[in-house]
C-alpha cells in the first residue's frame, strides 16, 4: 500500500512542477498547437497554445512507477515495465506527430499509413512481449482469466492485441479535443485499474495475476501524472497534451487491460472514449452512405459546443459521465468477487 501512494504522490508532483518548466520551455521556442480550420470557431482562440505537454505527463508517470518501489517489498516485473516501454513508445510516436504538425505549421503530422505502422509495431512488439517475456495470460477475459475463459492462439492473441492498443490509443486522442477533457476522464479510469490491481494482487488465488501489484503502481503513476498535468491543462488550459501524451494514455489503457486480463472491461471502464470514437464513426458512415451528418460536428464534445454548451460545461458532464463509467467498471469487478466467494 505505502508503495501505491508513493507512486501516485510522486507522479502527481512530478507532472504538477514539471509541467510548468516544460510550459517555459515550449513558450521560448514558440512550440504552440496549430487548430484545424474545420472546427469549432471558438477553438480559434487556442491558436498557439503550448503543446507536447504529454513530455511532462510521461515523465511524471515513470518517475512515479520508479520512486514506487523504493524502500518498499514491491519488486520490478517485466509485466510492469513491459507496460512503460509500450506508453513510452507511443508517446513517442506522439511527439513525433506533434513535432512535424509545429515545424510544419500546421494540424496534420505523420501521415496515416506511417502513424498506424509505427502503432502496429508497438502492438505487435508488446504482444509478444507479453507471451514470451512476460507470461501475460492470453485469455480474452471480463474480471478475471476464467471469465469467459477463452484462451486464443498465439497468432491470434497478436491481432487481438492490435486491435484493443490501437484501438484504445486512438479513441483517447479523438477524445483529447476540450481542455482538460482527457486528462480527467483518464485520471478516473486508471485509478479503477489501481484499485483493481491491488486487490487482484491481494486475491492472487483467485485472479492469477503474477505481477499485479506492480500493474497497480503503473496504473496509480499514470493516474497521479494525468491528476498533475490537469492542473495546467485545465480549462482554459496554459498547455496541451497533444498526440504525446493522449496515444500513450490510450496505449496505457489497453496495456493494463490486457496484462491484468480485464480486456472485457476496459471498454466499460473506459466507456467515455468509447462513446466518443462510436460518434466519429457513425458520423463518417452516415455521410458516406446517407449523406447527411447525424452530428453537427464528430467528435461527439464538438456537437454539444455547436448547439451552444460552453466549453467547460462539457467538460464536466463529461467527467461525470467518466466517473459512472468507472463506478460501474468497479461495480461489476466487485460483483463477480462476490460471486466466487459465494461458490466456496
Amino acid at each position: 500500500m505505502i508503495s501505491i501512494f508513493t507512486a501516485g504522490g510522486v507522479a502527481i508532483l512530478m507532472a504538477g512542477f514539471g509541467t510548468p518548466i516544460l510550459l517555459r520551455f515550449l513558450i521560448k521556442w514558440r512550440i504552440g498547437q496549430h487548430i484545424r480550420e474545420d472546427g469549432p470557431a471558438q477553438h480559434a482562440a487556442k491558436q498557439g497554445t503550448p503543446t507536447m505537454g504529454g513530455i511532462a505527463l510521461l515523465g511524471g508517470m515513470l518517475l512515479g512507477y520508479v520512486l514506487g518501489h523504493v524502500g518498499t517489498n514491491a519488486p520490478f516485473t517485466r509485466s510492469g515495465w513491459l507496460v512503460v516501454l509500450a506508453v513510452l513508445a507511443t508517446g513517442l510516436i506522439g511527439a513525433a506527430d506533434d513535432w512535424i504538425k509545429v515545424s510544419r505549421k500546421r494540424s496534420l503530422g505523420l501521415n496515416k499509413r506511417a502513424k498506424v505502422a509505427l502503432q502496429l509495431a508497438v502492438a505487435i512488439g508488446f504482444a509478444l512481449g507479453a507471451i514470451y517475456w512476460a507470461g501475460v495470460s492470453r485469455d480474452v477475459s471480463f474480471t478475471r482469466y476464467d471469465v469467459p475463459h477463452f484462451i486464443l492462439p498465439v497468432g491470434l492473441y497478436v491481432v487481438w492485441c492490435v486491435l484493443v492498443i490501437v484501438g484504445a490509443s486512438n479513441a483517447v486522442n479523438l477524445t483529447d479535443g476540450l481542455d482538460g477533457l482527457a486528462a480527467g476522464s483518464s485520471a478516473f479510469a486508471f485509478s479503477c485499474l489501481s484499485i483493481i490491481g491491488y486487490w487482484q494482487f491481494r486475491h492472487f488465488g483467485i485472479y492469477q495475476v503474477q505481477h499485479a501489484l506492480d500493474l497497480a503502481l503503473v496504473a496509480v503513476s499514470m493516474c497521479g501524472a494525468c491528476v498533475g498535468f490537469l492542473w495546467w491543462n485545465a480549462a482554459p488550459a496554459r498547455i496541451i497534451m497533444g498526440d504525446t501524451g493522449a496515444l500513450a494514455i490510450g496505449t496505457g489503457l489497453a496495456c493494463l487491460g490486457l496484462s491484468m486480463n480485464l480486456t472485457l472491461l476496459i471498454p466499460i471502464i473506459g466507456g467515455l472514449f468509447v462513446i466518443v470514437t462510436l460518434s466519429v464513426v457513425i458520423q463518417v458512415v452516415s455521410f458516406r452512405i446517407f449523406h447527411t451528418r447525424v452530428f453537427r460536428m464528430a467528435p461527439l464534445h464538438h456537437h454539444f459546443e455547436l448547439i451552444g454548451w460552453p466549453e467547460t460545461t462539457v467538460t464536466v458532464r463529461f467527467w461525470i459521465f467518466s466517473g459512472l463509467c468507472t463506478a460501474v467498471g468497479l461495480g461489476l469487478f466487485y460483483a463477480d468477487f462476490l460471486s466466487v466467494g459465494s461458490l466456496k
